[in-house]
């Protein structure tokens, strides 16, 4: 956990030899002053470490939090143009999550989290689909993408049933836009579960 700490401070991919070694013969005292000084100077380290030193914080509390601030930026919508303002807050929402993700890695919370914000979508600005910007309807196309990426990847086969109604609802509100001709990529008509 320090060396993943210390990559975080240094922005370094891996520790060198020399600050293993220095690390190791910093006092108890100095490591902790070091800890406590790299988390105050970044929310997102603070949060990893909360997250994994003090047992009152939980998985499903993160998710939530993470879920009200989901919900929040989409119905906390401002700006002249609809369509930009979901576009911005819809890659805010996705950012949300990938830092979700580096707090807890956990797969499957990431997955449920992506789920709900594409519900999010598919249940309240559809009607943006068909908006001359195009970026929204990619952007949500994409995510649909990724999503069923990570449940081949992360999650076993068994889990893949679990979200194959609502993959399948995501992609055929996909493809009956017109805006699919316009993707530079394909999208798949259903999720199988063979894949």
């Amino acid at each position: 956990m320090l060396i993943d700490i210390c990559k975080i401070i240094l922005k370094m991919p891996v520790p060198s030899a020399d600050f293993k070694k220095a690390l190791k013969e910093l006092s108890e005292k100095e490591k902790e002053a070091l800890i406590l000084r790299a988390a105050r100077r970044d929310a997102e380290l603070y949060d990893m470490l909360a997250y994994e030193l003090i047992p009152d914080i939980t998985l499903e509390q993160v998710k939530e939090e993470t879920s009200e601030k989901i919900h929040e930026l989409m119905y906390g919508l401002t700006g002249r143009n609809l369509t930009k303002s979901i576009t911005r807050s819809f890659r805010k929402a996705v950012k949300e999550i990938a830092r979700f993700k580096r707090i807890t890695k956990d797969p499957k919370a990431e997955i449920d989290l992506h789920m709900y914000l594409l519900r999010l979508v598919f249940d309240n600005f559809t009607g943006q689909f068909e908006s001359a910007y195009k970026s929204f309807f990619t952007a949500t196309a994409r995510l649909v993408l990724k999503t069923m990426q990570l449940i081949r990847k992360n999650l076993h086969e068994d889990y893949h049933l679990e979200y194959k109604a609502d993959l399948n609802y995501f992609l055929e509100g996909l493809n009956s836009r017109s805006k699919k001709t316009h993707l530079s990529f394909t999208l798949p008509q259903e999720f199988t579960l063979d894949d």
